[in-house]
């Protein structure tokens, strides 16, 4: 079961790239181009939140419920990086994100103007997309993992 979630949670990392990278360019096209709030806008960001979220629970289930790391003694796991990053810094962040990008749709859809939805969707999604970025376990990072999973 470990396997499967892992290359499920792998593939739909790309799903959550691209619905990140489309809603955050109409939000910034929204923003710098003052356009009004449309059901496109608010379409991208609904599929955004769903891999968000979908991608939130497997991660969670892979963490806490079928990880090889669970029983790694946490004072052990901060000694190791791979085991930290794992254990530690690739859970946090990601959570981070999450709460982050949630924020930004709540705040989006809460503003009271268009330019104000646009502006706090473009902010947050942003913000959540770098730190994804920088918690992905890309191919060249010290706790690489391949591009594909099959």
């Amino acid at each position: 079961m470990y396997q499967i979630l892992l290359i499920i949670h792998s593939i739909l990392r790309y799903a959550f790239l691209f619905s990140a990278l489309y809603a955050i360019y109409l939000a910034v096209s929204g923003w710098q181009g003052k356009l009004p709030y449309t059901a496109k806008d608010n379409k991208a960001s609904v599929f955004l939140i769903l891999f968000t979220h979908t991608q939130a629970v497997i991660g969670l289930l892979l963490y806490f419920v079928f990880s090889p790391y669970s029983a790694t003694p946490m004072k052990e796991a901060m000694k190791d990086p791979v085991l930290r990053f794992w254990k530690v810094e690739h859970i946090t962040i990601m959570l981070i994100a999450v709460a982050i990008i949630q924020t930004g749709r709540i705040l989006s859809k809460k503003a009271s103007t268009d330019l104000a939805k646009h502006k706090k969707a473009a902010i947050f999604y942003i913000i959540g997309l770098l730190l994804v970025l920088a918690s992905i376990p890309w191919p060249f990072a010290q706790v690489a993992r391949p591009w594909f999973r099959f």
